[in-house]
């Protein structure tokens, strides 16, 4: 078996690929980086180091790695004989995966199994994304295509910070992971993957992920940033801090039960585990790793937005959540692009143009006039 994963960095060996190896999967990593693709080539193994209290050490084997962007001709080739195909490069970058499974798939013998495409993607049915994106180029061609591939949502979930100098291609990580996978559209061949768990409704699973895991890491990380403290697990030392963290979480957890029917005790525990992954010490996770790119955190269908958006349209409460919002907007992050780009944005527009080109929301929605609140708020601290 082979499977060819997209994004050979930290997530993609660390987790991704990790899985797969243990799978029994012959793994082929496509990455546009030069260095990283060269590196990985350069040793026949890597280890993947949990650290925390349960951590060991896993070694990964059988792999090479391609530099896409050089040699696109050989990915497409490895494509068109793999068992699956996985990403892990951000839900911008799957409209640049996407060509290559199109012609990966032009190629492919008909009479073979279809080709099993999963985004493991931080976004809410990024697979669907991407099968968008291939559908859109394929055009016409996809009817004689559609037989050669199913694809599949799913929902992952594992810290992996950013790796100590001279580590090489190793990796270091939590030791919790979960990776959900929506099981219908495998039929009664789904992929080989030990540790993965597949069920036949994945949305509570994604939101739940997305709205206790992302939402919860990102509010620690602008609390963090804006009380000047470095790391995650620190920042939850702080007992204010943890409090407006739990704070944003039962607010999700609020959404989930009235969208989900999910259990309230089930969604507490599950609170109390994430925040205990946050407080390990042992990962050297900063609040600026965790902040970047605030922007995208602060669009519709995101972290705080997403879910705030929903609360309100139940009357649920969203002051937590609008507490953390505050905070994002606080980021101020020279090395960050979005980081740049908010701040310059909060000192360019009033606060209701912010608010409609940041998050999305329609001005008549019953969140609308409390983010223009919070956004208003921080412009005047700023000297707008």
């Amino acid at each position: 078996m082979k499977a060819v994963h997209f994004g050979a960095g930290n997530i993609g060996r660390g987790f991704v690929g990790l899985l797969l190896h243990q799978g029994g999967y012959e793994l082929v990593f496509s990455d546009v980086a030069a260095p990283l693709v060269d590196a990985i080539n350069a040793v026949d193994r890597y280890t993947v180091h949990e650290v925390g209290e349960g951590g060991r050490d896993t070694v990964v084997t059988g792999f090479r790695a391609i530099n896409s962007a050089e040699h696109a001709d050989e990915v497409i080739d490895e494509i068109s004989t793999a068992n699956v195909v996985t990403t892990a490069v951000g839900p911008t970058i799957l409209k640049f995966v996407a060509p290559h499974i199109v012609a990966g798939l032009a190629l492919r013998n008909p009479s073979a199994p279809p080709l099993q495409i999963m985004a493991c993607e931080n976004a809410i049915n990024a697979t669907d994304l991407l099968r968008d994106e291939i559908l859109a180029l394929a055009g016409d061609a996809w009817d004689g295509l559609a037989s050669r591939a199913v694809f599949a949502n799913t929902a992952v979930d594992r810290i992996v910070p950013a790796q100590p100098e001279g580590s090489g291609v190793d990796v270091t990580v939590e030791p919790f992971y979960e990776w959900a996978i929506e099981r219908p559209p495998f039929g009664d061949q789904p992929p080989v993957i030990p540790g993965a768990h597949f069920v036949d409704d994945l949305a509570p699973y994604i939101e739940r992920k997305l709205f206790t895991v992302n939402t919860g890491h990102a509010t620690t990380a602008y609390f963090g940033a804006r009380a000047g403290i470095d790391t995650i697990a620190a920042v939850l030392e702080d007992p204010s801090i943890a409090a407006r963290v739990a704070a944003a979480l039962e607010e999700t957890s609020a959404l989930l039960v009235a969208k989900h029917a999910l259990d309230p005790a089930e969604l507490a525990a599950y609170r109390a585990t994430i925040l205990t992954r946050f407080r390990n010490a042992a990962l050297p996770d900063t609040v600026w790793r965790v902040g970047r790119q605030p922007l995208r955190k602060l669009s519709r269908h995101e972290r705080f937005v997403g879910p705030a958006a929903e609360a309100a349209e139940r009357g649920l409460s969203t002051d937590a959540l609008l507490d953390a919002i505050g905070a994002l907007l606080s980021f101020d992050d020279s090395e960050d692009p979005q980081s740049v780009d908010l701040q310059r944005m909060l000192r360019e527009q009033d606060a209701a143009a912010f608010t409609a080109t940041a998050t999305g929301l329609d001005p008549e929605h019953p969140l609308f006039d409390r983010v223009v609140g919070v956004v208003a708020a921080r412009q005047a601290e700023i000297g707008v």
